[in-house]
């Protein structure tokens, strides 16, 4: 079982800035444990830059749960506030399926990789 009071790696990575476009990688199984400190990081990173886009590479997040979902939806109502979008990268079959599943490939926009998030 793991020490929930052992320091938790970041799931956000690479966070940076390019002109308007934030863009981050995250990693590691999303869950209830830890999806409140993905959710204060994200809102933290919108208020901050107002973004015209936010780019999340998801290549190395194999599981999520509904509380990930949660966390993403509220960024991408945030964005749309402010006129920007949502852009999700490189998802692995099980984290893509969990969002067709829930019918929400329709909502946010799934990318095939950063550059062709950047592109649109």
């Amino acid at each position: 079982m793991a020490d929930r009071n052992a320091p938790q790696p970041d799931l956000l990575t690479n966070l940076r800035t390019e002109g308007d476009v934030v863009l981050a990688t995250v990693r590691g199984e999303i869950d209830l444990h830890n999806s409140p400190r993905m959710r204060t990081t994200l809102l933290d990173v919108v208020a901050r830059t107002s973004p015209k886009k936010l780019v999340l590479n998801l290549g190395l997040v194999p599981y999520m749960d509904s509380s990930a979902i949660a966390v993403l939806v509220e960024m991408l109502q945030k964005l749309r506030k402010i006129g920007g979008k949502l852009y999700l990268t490189d998802l692995q079959p099980r984290v893509k399926g969990l969002l067709e599943i829930a019918r929400l490939d329709s909502i946010f926009v799934i990318a095939k990789d950063e550059a062709d998030a950047l592109a649109r």
